[in-house]
């Protein structure tokens, strides 16, 4: 069982590069670093639960799996690159996204994410 909760330490984290060619990551402004850890499944696997870490600044890339996210702490919008929607997310609210979504992520503040993946194919 994983259990969190927004403002929750979540441990230690390791740095997640934006290096992910299948991602196709661009950056769009300021300098975002993303750190990371998988609690449960990832490589092999067609499922994978875990946290994720992204400084301020914006983003594009192509998401890897469907997702299910919840913010811990911080704020961003997330936009559709191809319906153009943009949600607006901070501490508490939970955000689905298809596998192969093109998106544009624009972090206002240091953001932290619980996360649930699934891609039928395996990640």
């Amino acid at each position: 069982m994983f259990k969190y909760r927004p403002g929750d330490d979540v441990g230690e984290l390791e740095d997640w590069p934006f290096d992910n060619p299948l991602s196709n990551y661009q950056i769009k402004n300021g300098d975002p670093k993303a750190s990371g850890r998988l609690d449960a499944g990832g490589p092999g696997h067609t499922t994978r639960t875990g946290i994720w870490r992204c400084t301020k600044g914006m983003f594009e890339c192509t998401e890897q799996g469907d997702e299910l996210m919840t913010i811990l702490s911080g704020c961003c919008r997330l936009t559709d690159m191809i319906s153009g929607e943009s949600t607006e997310l901070s501490t508490g609210d939970s955000l689905f996204i298809r596998d192969g979504s093109r998106v544009t992520w624009d972090i206002f503040e240091d953001v932290t994410k619980a996360f649930f993946g699934f891609k039928a194919d395996g990640f």
